[in-house]
Formats: structure tokens, sequence, C-alpha cells
């Protein structure tokens, strides 16, 4: 008899309880839905050349994510262009990318984000003789280093020659950028050179050095800055560079662009804020064109900012990110996610089910009570051993 009462018990335990628990499977699987997958371990950058500003603080950037178990290889290119190209192509592997201001008409879709603004990118345009180049239609006819095809550099620098009408015969304008051009530059070879690129970079220090090469400063700077809007007029202070040698001679004014840092669409959103705290470290400092804390930042961005980025830069790093190891916060975060609606389903279950529970259980003992009092007044009347067998037999029944 106890056999089949604990048989009959564990037959309501199922018929309550079951429902609620494929109720709570139903919201885990769509709760996983949301949550997507986990932060990969390992990332693509493409940068620039190996001797640009780009590569140099891409290998910055490989090494602040290795501390949160973040490998990140770096790739090098021919420079922006490349970079947006590399960004599209699916199936060439390539998350992440820097991105010079003023490339975005070369990208052909709109799957791309910027994270950040990163730093300010001066076009340097560095002549050989003993006078200082003012207006670029001066250059007409001279030999122009103008960087490789997919660069940022030749972006920027066809479009000013174009805009001055002397990007044609009899200027002659070559493919050779970065350290290349700068070497041509001072052995004769070539007249001008242009560069995109942080004065962080050592072809700029080298140059800037140099007796037989001068630095342009851009009198129309204002007006360049208006008529395509992406460049801004910054200002290289007299002696800047070196005061005992008073590096430069003089204030130059140059053309600046934005460095970007820009990601694909599908780009994982739990790597972006772990990103932008190494952009704060490598370039909240600020730099000779930059103020401390000015980048990185949310304006001057070439594609649309991402939502992360844009909720990073309103509220900061997560909260749990500020005290917790990346892999922990995050495992934290997905945890939390998905458990959040399995307990608002689980709680008024919870609630309810208990109570059903126990109201199926009393009316199954209601009913055998009418039966139990039944037999109770029989047995008080049976005097036989054949009717206590009887009654004996019934209860077993139960």
């Amino acid at each position: 008899m106890l056999r089949r009462f604990l048989n009959k018990i564990t037959r309501e335990h199922l018929v309550v309880f079951a429902p609620g628990l494929l109720v709570a499977i139903i919201g885990f699987w769509a709760a996983c839905q949301f949550v997507g997958p986990p932060p990969p371990s390992r990332i693509v950058m493409s940068s620039g050349s190996e001797d640009g500003a780009y590569h140099m603080f891409a290998q910055r950037y490989q090494e602040l994510l290795a501390r949160d178990g973040i490998s990140l290889e770096v790739r090098t290119s021919t420079g922006s262009l490349e970079n947006i190209q590399r960004l599209e192509a699916q199936n060439d592997g390539v998350e992440i990318a820097f991105v010079q201001g003023g490339t975005s008409e070369a990208a052909g879709s709109q799957d791309l984000r910027s994270i950040a603004s990163l730093y300010y990118e001066p076009l340097w345009v560095f002549s050989r003789g003993a006078k200082r180049l003012e207006r670029l239609p001066k250059v007409r006819g001279k030999r122009i280093a103008i960087d490789q095809e997919g660069s940022g550099t030749r972006h920027m620098a066809l479009v000013l020659l174009e805009a001055n009408r002397v990007s044609g015969p009899p200027t002659t304008l070559l493919s050779i950028g970065g350290q290349e051009a700068a070497e041509a530059l001072l052995r004769g070879e070539i007249d001008v050179a242009f560069f995109v690129t942080s004065a962080d970079s050592a072809v700029i220090g080298r140059l800037m050095r140099d007796r037989d090469v001068r630095l342009m400063s851009f009198e129309r700077a204002d007006a360049y800055a208006r008529k395509y809007a992406e460049p801004a007029a910054v200002t290289i202070p007299e002696g800047i560079i070196d005061l005992e040698e008073n590096i430069p001679p003089s204030d130059i004014t140059l053309l600046a662009v934005t460095a970007n840092l820009v990601v694909r669409k599908d780009f994982h959103p739990a790597l972006i804020g772990l990103l932008l705290g190494a952009a704060k470290e490598i370039h909240g400092a600020g730099g000779l064109f930059e103020q401390p804390k000015e980048f990185p930042s949310a304006k001057h961005v070439e594609f649309p900012l991402s939502q992360e980025a844009q909720h990073y830069f309103e509220h900061g790093p997560p909260p749990l990110r500020r005290y917790l190891p990346f892999w922990a916060a995050t495992f934290v975060n997905r945890t939390i996610v998905l458990l959040i609606p399995v307990l608002v389903l689980l709680w008024p279950l919870f609630k309810i089910l208990p109570p059903v529970y126990r109201w199926r259980v009393e009316a199954k003992v209601y009913r055998w009570y009418k039966d139990v009092k039944a037999i109770d007044a029989r047995l008080r009347e049976t005097r036989s051993l054949e009717g206590l067998r009887a009654l004996q037999t019934e209860v077993d029944q139960f």
C-alpha cells in the first residue's frame, strides 16, 4: 500500500512540476538566443606599413590585449584604403583596422562602424631646398612622392593636388611612401614627399631635423578645412621639436585629420569596451596636437559610431569590468543575462505550484477519507475473522 501511495505521489510531482520545468527550459533557451556566443580569444587587426605609426600603435594594442587573454594578430597593409577593403571582405579575417579620416567614401557597404577617433594625423609635406613651400601650386613640375595605392596619404594628396590643378604633367607623381620616400627625399631623388601620420613617427622626426629639408606651412589651411570639412588646421609651435636647435624655426600650420579605430558591424560587442580601455591607455595622455584626455573620442569619427562605443563614452566601462578581469566580468555578465529571464519565470511558478500540489494531494485524501470512515464504522460492528479480512482487503485496494 505504501509503495502504491509513493508511486501516486511521484506521479503527482510529475503532473504538477513537469510543466513548470518545461517553462523554465524554454525560458533558458530563449535567453540563450539573446546572449550570443562568447567573445573570441583571437582577433585580427590590419595596421599599415611596418615603419608607420599605425603599425607602431597596433603593437601596443597587441601588448595590452594580451593581458586580458586576447591574442591580437597584426597584419601590415599599404594603408587606410586597403584596410577598408579588408574589413569589407568577409573571408579575409580582418575584424578591426586603423582608418584615416576622409577616406570613408572608399567603403562600398554600410557594414563598418567606428569605435573612436584616436589622435590627429597631420599632413606633412616636406620639400628639398633653402626656401619653405607655403602653397601647393608651387609644386608644379616637381617629382612628388604620394605613397602607394591603397594608402590614405595618397588619397588626401591627390585630392589637394587636383584641387590646385597640379596633379598632371609636367608634375611627376611617384607611388612611394614611408621610409622609402623619406630616403629618396634625403638623397635628392625626389623634390617633395607627402606623409599623413602621427607626430610620433620616426620618419617625421628624422626629416624635421635634416637641414636640407623644409616642412611646408599651409597658408590657406582654414580655406582647405572649410572646403573639405574633414581636415582641421593645427599648429606646430616654434621650437617644440627641439628647443636647443629651435626646430621648427617658426610656427608651422598643418592640415590634420583623425585616425579612427574601425570594426565590422558584427564585431563582438564585449571586445569594444576592452579596445576602448586600451585606446584610453595608449592615446589618453595627449601629444603634440592633442590635449590630455581629448582622445579617444566619439567626435570626428569616420563611420557611424557603434552602439556599444556610444554607451561606453556616455557611461564608462561596465561596472563589473572596473573590479574584475575581462574573462570574469564577461562570464558574470553572460550568466546574469541567462538567469534573469529564467528566474522571472520560476519565481511565480514557485509561488503557484506548491499550493496546486497540496490541493491535488488533499483532494485525493479527502476522497479516501469518506471510504476510510465507512470502513471504520463497519469495523466496529464486525466480530468475525472473515469480516476483518474482507475490510483489510478493501484498505489494501486504496
